[in-house]
């Protein structure tokens, strides 16, 4: 007979571990325990049936896997966290007696350091590794970097977040790596392509940062001491790879004085030189020594005319397609084949996308993301005002070497503006002691320098190339700012492409229609709402006053003695033609909106008749807009019920099974279609409201 198994032994009670007696086992308190799983990227797991699990308990229990447990056994950082409690207790049984001196020297010499290098090379075996976890890591780095300082976050963390970001900022400049960026509701989002790896990070803004009392900044500082290594090893890497030497020069003074980016000097790590200080241009040059080129000298003077010529040619051609930028176009093959996306532009082609140009920022523009930005694609020479900090090309802002002036105040009324004719003193363009007079946005501009607003540079990158800059003029309405990562599907709502090109047919037409019903209705609102206001105004004489307006001939508006006569002559040719008669046609157009298309038809080729019998002329239909966008309307709505007809009848050939799973896919489709069309009216009242102010 077999041995039987003890319940709870085996299978998936075996397989997992609660946290409490996974603490028991590690004999560690219950936050290091907390700190040791983070620090090893191990986090609960959720078994499938907790019954088999608790051996039949339902109570909410943390479990992990113990295959994690026993490999933190055998971690160092235990050691290091039992001395630490030791030196604790220490310090404490001293603080106890009053020594706070012995306390002091126990602190500064007894207490262990703890360092996490072996844990990052663990997690992370390739540098790939790193970089594909680098996304959290910056965006926690950045926002600790924006806190203000407090009991839960020391300042020291806070100085080493700003310089790590700071860092990691030059060398997105020196290497050109940024890509796209977006202004949304949580911050500025940044994405960089490094070593073929897409890092997404996000930058709050710069307010007054108010922490709440529900934070636990001990799990975010655990984070937070587990990232600054991980950076700092990634950015010792980066830098390296490009030659640059790490750390860059940090300049306390500049740093003081709000220089930012401009506090630290990057070097370059010179090769075959004698002082090691070449910038990053020059070290390609500083590799190829003097002998080797006289060798390649002595070898190229030996080879025969005919074949020096040849080498000449293919080195020719072999620099240019080095150098060759221009990016490859996807050709279709066929007239029926796929159109696939065209690259918009090279990397080269982003690089330099601001390098001809000087920029100059106003005093109520985002500096730091800007000059971030500015200096990635290209821009050498960035000035701002000197209340914005240290590190400006220039300060002057009718330094005529400006191209561009980002402005993001709104544009003063023209009253408001002082006439040059209407002034009995010109304008002064120069000061008392000659020199000129400063620029004052909006008074007046200095020629020749294009005014535009913040948002055209990130519309610019995101696009990879320059747009035009009238659109983006100081008070104009900006374009809709959408985000680069979200691309709009078949059926889904696109801003940037015309209604026209979006609406289903006869949308247009019907909206006007409800339009129409609906300025109708506000119309008899205001009629009623004007009517009742009258009569509470007037009293009793109010609705004698309506009855008066409403009949006027009673009222004796305009009365005369022919005035009853003519309206009973009236009267009695309605009876003798017989209202109830065959003959009268009197709301024949009335009817003929109820009938249908066949009906109307059928009527309209009766007057035809009657007219060629007659020999008289057929008066033409006057149609309305109204009536011709009900035509369209109804013949939109005609063709697409004849499609859902032929769909559904397509729906009876399939299975149970595919037609639940097709319910489920035009219940999404529905549901996009519906989000769609209310963008879409939405947009189209927008239109029409600004048409409407426009034609004022």
């Amino acid at each position: 007979m077999a041995k039987m198994k003890k319940k709870g032994t085996t299978g998936a009670a075996k397989n997992y571990i609660t946290r409490t007696r996974a603490v028991k086992r590690l004999q560690i308190s219950l936050p290091d325990f907390r700190r040791l799983c983070i620090f090893k990227g191990i986090y609960p797991r959720e078994p499938r049936n907790k019954k088999k699990v608790s051996k039949g308990s339902t109570a909410a229990t943390t479990f992990y896997y113990t295959k994690d447990i026993q490999y933190l056994l055998h971690e160092p950082l235990l050691n290091k966290f039992r001395e630490h409690k030791a030196v604790a207790k220490k310090i404490g049984r001293a603080l106890g007696r009053g020594e706070v001196g012995d306390a002091a020297r126990l602190e500064k010499t007894h207490m262990p350091k703890i360092k996490l290098d072996h844990i990052i090379k663990e997690r992370y075996p390739t540098f790939i590794d790193a970089l594909r976890d680098l996304d959290d890591a910056l965006s926690m780095l950045f926002l600790f970097a924006s806190l203000p300082s407090t009991e839960h976050v020391p300042s020291k963390t806070i100085a080493l977040c700003q310089r790590l970001c700071l860092e990691f900022e030059h060398y997105v400049i020196a290497s050109h790596s940024l890509r796209r960026s977006f202004l949304s509701i949580k911050g500025i989002y940044y994405q960089a392509t490094i070593q073929g790896q897409d890092i997404l990070w996000l930058v709050p803004y710069r307010f007054v940062q108010r922490t709440g009392g529900d934070i636990d900044f001990r799990i975010m500082g655990t984070f937070v001491e587990f990232y600054t290594t991980l950076v700092g090893f990634v950015n010792f890497r980066l830098y390296t790879s490009i030659g640059l030497v790490y750390p860059p020069k940090f300049n306390a003074k500049s740093d003081e004085l709000g220089g930012e980016l401009d506090a630290f000097q990057l070097e370059g790590r010179g090769v075959g030189s004698d002082d090691g200080q070449a910038t990053n241009g020059d070290t390609a040059k500083a590799v190829i020594s003097a002998e080797a080129q006289a060798e390649v000298d002595k070898v190229a003077a030996l080879a025969e005319p005919e074949r020096q010529e040849e080498v000449s040619t293919a080195l020719t051609r072999t620099e240019e397609d080095e150098n060759t930028d221009a990016i490859d176009t996807f050709e279709p093959t066929a007239k029926d084949a796929d159109v696939l996306p065209q690259p918009q532009a090279s990397s080269a082609e982003m690089a330099s996308l601001f390098a001809p140009f000087t920029f100059y920022l106003s005093r109520e523009t985002p500096r730091a993301p800007l000059e971030f930005i500015l200096k990635a694609f290209g821009c050498k020479r960035v000035g701002w005002d000197s209340t914005l900090g240290d590190g400006a090309f220039t300060s002057d802002e009718s330094d005529p070497t400006i191209t561009h002036q980002i402005i993001d105040r709104p544009a003063l009324p023209s009253t408001s503006q002082p006439d040059p004719a209407e002034s009995s003193e010109p304008y002064a363009t120069t000061n008392g002691d000659g020199t000129a007079l400063k620029a004052q946005w909006p008074r007046s501009t200095m020629p020749g320098r294009t005014y535009v607003q913040p948002q055209w540079v990130w519309d610019c990158i995101n696009q990879a190339k320059l747009l035009r800059p009238d659109l983006y003029a100081p008070g104009a309405e900006l374009p809709p700012h959408l985000s680069p990562w979200v691309k709009p599907k078949k059926g889904e709502y696109d801003p940037n492409v015309p209604l026209e090109q979006q609406e289903i047919e006869g949308e247009a037409e019907a909206f006007e229609e409800e339009e129409g019903v609906d300025d109708d209705e506000e119309e008899a609102e205001v009629e009623d709402a004007s009517d009742t206001e009258m009569i509470e105004s007037n009293g009793t004489n109010g609705v004698a006053a309506i009855e008066d307006r409403d009949n006027p001939v009673e009222a004796g508006e305009g009365m005369d003695v022919a005035g009853s006569a003519s309206e009973s002559e009236s009267e009695s040719e309605d009876e003798e033609a017989g209202v109830g008669g065959d003959d009268w046609e009197g709301f024949e157009s009335d009817a003929e909106s109820d009938v249908s298309e066949g009906e109307a038809a059928r009527r309209q080729h009766q007057r035809e008749l009657e007219a060629e019998a007659t020999g008289k002329a057929l008066e033409p239909t006057i149609k309305t807009t109204r009536d011709r966008n009900a035509e369209v309307r109804k013949k939109a709505e005609k063709k697409r019920k004849q499609e859902e007809e032929e769909r559904e009848r397509q729906k009876m050939m399939l299975s149970r099974r595919k037609r639940k799973l097709l319910k489920r896919i035009e219940y999404g489709e529905d549901k996009r279609d519906k989000e769609a069309e209310n963008l879409r009216k939405k947009r189209r009242r927008i239109e029409k409201a600004k048409t409407a102010a426009n034609a004022t």
